[in-house]
């Protein structure tokens, strides 16, 4: 009778088991609006990955990856937070920010820099839409903020090929961490790399996977077929993909983007690397 009975429990036990996703997508057109500590009545919050999205944790890293929309003569709410950094990216149209005791003017295609501890709130005459992307700071990292705001504009940033890449995409290299020679902007303690990269059309930047880092893809232009996941060949898991598409990439899963044949305007990509937070008994 007792065997029995655990074999009765058995499939109700597997059910209720669920297996952690190799990688998520959201298209960001599509996301609704969720409140969050920053928005108010002309302050919107549309979360894709991290805080506020129904898989939060899935994000072992990322505390936050979305959209803020500020309505003409809107306002966000003021935070700080003490143990995440975050990167703005701004997409359309400009405003202002409260960066501690100074005010930044923020305009079409600017990106900054936002270290831990520094209160910061967005406020637009006009309206603006910022990719916002927060990274966790372990306790053990005590960073130093930069002396002065970290803040410049992609349009100013040159496209160069990438050593180890094909020729068919060309990269705008943003935001580095504290070491970096290569990127306008070396600031970041988790966040590895920031980039833009343009692809030609049927072109890649070939399948790939990170040991250490979780990976962020947000399509700006064009379309093609997103790599994610895959089999023994790795690039198997092909999704089609178009501007608004997200996709956030856990640990050793198989990134990578094949634009277009055809693709005009070109495939654009936004694309950003943070450290993966590994605890002592994780190698």
């Amino acid at each position: 009778m007792r065997m029995l009975l655990l074999l009765a429990a058995l499939p109700l036990a597997l059910a209720e088991r669920t297996v952690e996703p190799t990688f998520l997508h959201r298209y960001l057109p599509e996301v609704q609006a969720q409140k969050s500590d920053i928005t108010t009545a002309t302050c919107h919050y549309k979360p894709a990955f991290g805080a506020g999205d129904s898989q939060a944790h899935v994000a072992r890293g990322v505390a936050r990856f979305g959209e803020i929309d500020v309505d003409a003569g809107g306002n966000c709410e003021a935070v700080t937070y003490s143990a995440e950094e975050q990167a703005y990216v701004v997409l359309d149209g400009g405003g202002s920010l409260d960066y501690g005791d100074e005010k930044l003017t923020l305009h079409k295609h600017d990106f900054l820099y936002l270290p831990p501890g520094v209160r910061h709130a967005v406020a637009s005459a006009t309206g603006v839409r910022i990719i916002v992307m927060g990274f966790k700071m372990p306790a053990s990292v005590h960073a130093t903020p930069p002396a002065k705001p970290q803040i410049a504009n992609f349009d100013d940033v040159k496209w160069q090929p990438v050593s180890g890449h094909p020729d068919t995409v060309l990269y705008q290299l943003l935001m580095g961490d504290t070491h970096s020679k290569r990127d306008r902007i070396a600031a970041g303690q988790e966040l590895i790399s920031l980039f833009i990269m343009e692809f030609q059309p049927g072109g890649t930047n070939f399948p790939h996977h990170h040991e250490n880092a979780e990976e962020i893809y947000l399509v700006l232009d064009g379309t093609g077929d997103m790599v994610a996941g895959g089999g023994m060949d790795g690039i198997e898991g092909r999704h089609p993909a178009r501007a608004g598409d997200a996709y956030f990439f856990r640990l050793n899963c198989t990134v990578g983007f094949y634009a277009s044949p055809d693709a005009a305007p070109k495939a654009r990509i936004l694309a950003v690397r943070s450290l993966y937070p590994f605890t002592p008994q994780e190698p």
